[in-house]
């Protein structure tokens, strides 16, 4: 596994990126650096972009509480224990992830 201060940075660098993602949303989705457009169908495009960025920031929000979730189990010294069976998460599944909660057996057992 790799050391605990490169997964917190690892942590750290995704939580600061999924921050800025929704900085940008609040940004675009407020118009704050264009009005609204005053043509009804350029209004009907801008609320169905605003949908999608919508989503996009409930993505990144849960990410962020993923990453979090990740942090405290760091400090709890949990970090890299599957929540399910109690037995190591692998090196590549961590890697690929760092905030899974589950090794690969419980996590395909838990989406069937």
């Amino acid at each position: 596994m790799e050391s605990i201060d490169k997964v917190k940075e690892r942590l750290q660098s995704l939580r600061e990126e999924y921050t800025h993602r929704i900085d940008t949303i609040e940004i675009e989705t407020h118009h704050k650096e264009e009005p609204v457009e005053k043509d009804f169908a350029e209004q009907a495009t801008q609320s169905e972009n605003d949908d999608v960025l919508a989503a996009l920031d409930d993505e990144a929000q849960h990410m962020i509480m993923q990453v979090d979730a990740a942090l405290s189990r760091i400090e709890q010294g949990s970090y890299g224990i599957c929540k399910a069976c109690g037995e190591p998460i692998a090196n590549e599944r961590l890697l690929a992830a760092p905030y899974v909660t589950l090794c690969i057996g419980c996590a395909e057992k838990a989406s069937q």
